[in-house]
């Protein structure tokens, strides 16, 4: 009889994922407070998509940056997040992860550029995305174009993605609906 490894995580097969793209974020930068102005509303969103997904087995995978702390691990930018100064505190608290949720630190615009996404991805079984979070004009899109490149089917709810303008939003939506086959239905349509 083979023992079992106790350091070896066990994890079923998960066909869709959900990737939430940097959710956890302190809005510290020159344009935050218009995209934080539409950020709010779509995160209200991903929690409740987040919360049925869950329900459904479908695993959270935060991706997120690391906006330049490269000595913070994911546990210590979410600390970082949900302090008082920080204008993002109010999403980092809406969506802070759960013990059994994933992280993925990203140095740059796309979930898959130099970081272990696709290696968690491929562990898992995952063929399907649902990509939701901030900014949808800029890593949300490269995320997603990224994930098409590696023949993910993609769901990016259109309501779960904000940019500093509902019309960079809307755009974002309609180009990885056109060019990367993407479903952009609202959040409460999206189905596994």
């Amino acid at each position: 009889m083979k023992a079992r490894n106790p350091h070896r995580a066990t994890q079923r097969k998960a066909p869709v994922a959900l990737l939430l793209v940097d959710v956890i974020n302190d809005f510290a930068f020159p344009e935050s407070k218009q995209l934080f102005r539409f950020a709010l509303p779509a995160a209200r969103r991903i929690s409740t998509l987040k919360k049925r997904l869950r329900a459904q087995g479908v695993p959270a995978i935060y991706v997120n940056d690391n906006f330049g702390r490269w000595q913070y691990d994911f546990r210590k930018q979410v600390e970082h997040c949900m302090s008082r100064e920080c204008l993002g505190a109010p999403i980092a608290r809406l969506l802070v992860p759960l013990e059994e949720d994933f992280f993925v630190l990203k140095p740059k615009h796309s979930g898959f550029y130099c970081t272990s996404l696709d290696v968690l991805l491929s562990y898992l079984g995952t063929k399907k995305l649902i990509i939701t979070g901030f900014a949808a004009d800029i890593c949300v899109l490269f995320t997603a174009n990224d994930a098409y490149m590696r023949e993910y089917e993609l769901v990016v709810p259109s309501d779960c993605v904000a940019s500093e303008t509902p019309r960079a939003s809307r755009n974002s939506c309609l180009q990885m609906e056109r060019f990367l086959r993407a479903n952009i239905n609202l959040s409460r349509h999206v189905r596994i």
